[in-house]
């Protein structure tokens, strides 16, 4: 969430920035600055009629002591309607605070400088290319029929249980999936990162300190009983351990990672850019995430990003990196890289990482600060990235390392599933 001190002190950038992100609705901005002015005019006000129905109480007291117990009376009735005053202006401040807060949350975070303007993913700047795509024979299989071949996934027995998008694995297949889990999980606590294990469903207070509400509602689960929401990414958990949290200067960064089930309620569509593992409700992702100082966070981004391409080089994917346009950003975020690997099966690019930057827009909803070095207390930034989700990258390796002997497992997964090969 922006802070309403600098919407009011940076209009004009802040409309400008809004524009990069194709926000829809610039006159919010005015409106917002309008209900600031309008609480502070308040706010002023019942201080003014608080002071002087405290002011008249002490005279009261004082002409009691004296003995003035006519004077204090007819003091004593005029602070009834101070009294009343002060209720009723109590009461148009929260109005006004409340439809303030209303009105902030529906403004999206602000694009870093180095964000695009666009409104696609066609818009969408290819910082990098890394690896060479294999050349696979003209009958190699996509990944959904070599997982029916080896008996790896079955997508039918999913919608018998649950429905579409909710895959039961088998065999190799299921070894493979916890075999990149662990995989993960390892490689980021070599890079600092403490692993903790988190719940899958969160309360609103979470879903909205990260942003999600009241932005995503539509694609998360609800469990309505008991007003809980399946979480779409172990960001949202992880990140709100921090909720509330007054941080050391000297702790920052705080790097925490996590593996868990995400579940999502993505619109449905049909063709083969949705089949498999392309796309699902259900599936399984290691999350990074970091609470940085202000003045390192887009150092932080950089090692994010690099940490998760230093993944795709070791399991031999090649991929590239997108700096997100505008147009695509998510909600909260101020700047994003993409990881995308080359299925050579399907012949295109498919998304297998978000490395973002929320800057303050996180922690300011979440309360989240440090001290710094002056004893005062500021905004953290906070940041996230998957690393890695598993569908795509499991769609990828089946595809790229197929040959007619059956589907080469990387090297550095091999201590983790105990077999090279899926024949």
């Amino acid at each position: 969430m922006l802070q309403v001190s600098y919407i009011r002190d940076n209009r004009e950038q802040v409309l400008e920035r809004l524009a990069v992100k194709n926000f829809k609705q610039p006159g919010l901005v005015d409106e917002i600055i309008r209900l600031d002015n309008d609480r502070k005019q308040t706010q002023s006000r019942m201080d003014n009629v608080s002071a002087e129905a405290n002011a008249a109480a002490k005279q009261i007291g004082d002409l009691m002591r004296a003995g003035k117990k006519e004077e204090a009376e007819e003091i004593k009735s005029k602070t009834g309607a101070l009294k009343e005053d002060v209720r009723l202006l109590g009461e148009a401040l929260s109005a006004i605070e409340s439809e303030l807060q209303q009105k902030l949350v529906l403004l999206p975070n602000l694009p870093h400088s180095s964000v695009p303007k666009g409104l696609t993913p066609e818009d969408n700047e290819v910082v990098l290319e890394n690896g060479n795509k294999p050349n696979l024979p003209a009958n190699a299989l996509p990944h959904w029929e070599l997982a029916a071949k080896y008996n790896l996934i079955d997508f039918e027995l999913g919608v018998k249980i649950t429905g579409a998008g909710f895959p039961v694995y088998k065999g190799k297949g299921a070894k493979l999936q916890r075999a990149l889990i662990n995989y993960f999980i390892d490689e980021a606590e070599k890079a600092g990162y403490s692993e903790v294990i988190v719940p899958l469903l969160v309360n609103e207070a979470s879903g909205f300190g990260t942003s999600q509400l009241p932005d995503k509602e539509g694609q998360m689960y609800f469990v309505g009983i008991d007003n809980l929401y399946l979480i779409p990414t172990a960001e949202v958990p992880i990140t709100n351990m921090y909720r509330d949290v007054i941080l050391k200067a000297d702790e920052l960064p705080v790097k925490n990672c996590g593996y868990t089930p995400c579940f999502r309620r993505e619109a449905g569509s049909y063709g083969s850019h949705v089949r498999g593992l392309n796309r699902l409700h259900q599936f399984d992702k290691v999350e990074i995430v970091q609470v940085a100082h202000p003045d390192e966070s887009y150092k932080v981004l950089e090692q994010m990003s690099g940490h998760v391409q230093g993944l795709l080089q070791k399991l031999g994917l090649p991929y590239r990196v997108l700096r997100l346009c505008g147009g695509d950003m998510g909600f909260g975020s101020a700047l994003t890289y993409d990881m995308e690997t080359w299925s050579a099966a399907q012949q295109r690019w498919l998304e297998v990482s978000s490395v973002s930057n929320f800057e303050t827009f996180q922690s300011n909803r979440l309360k989240l600060r440090f001290r710094n070095a002056e004893g005062k207390t500021q905004l953290a930034h906070t940041l996230n990235g998957s690393a890695l989700a598993l569908p795509r990258i499991v769609a990828t390796l089946l595809e790229n390392n197929q040959s007619e002997k059956g589907i080469k497992i990387p090297e550095v997964l091999v201590p983790y599933t105990k077999f090279e090969w899926i024949d």
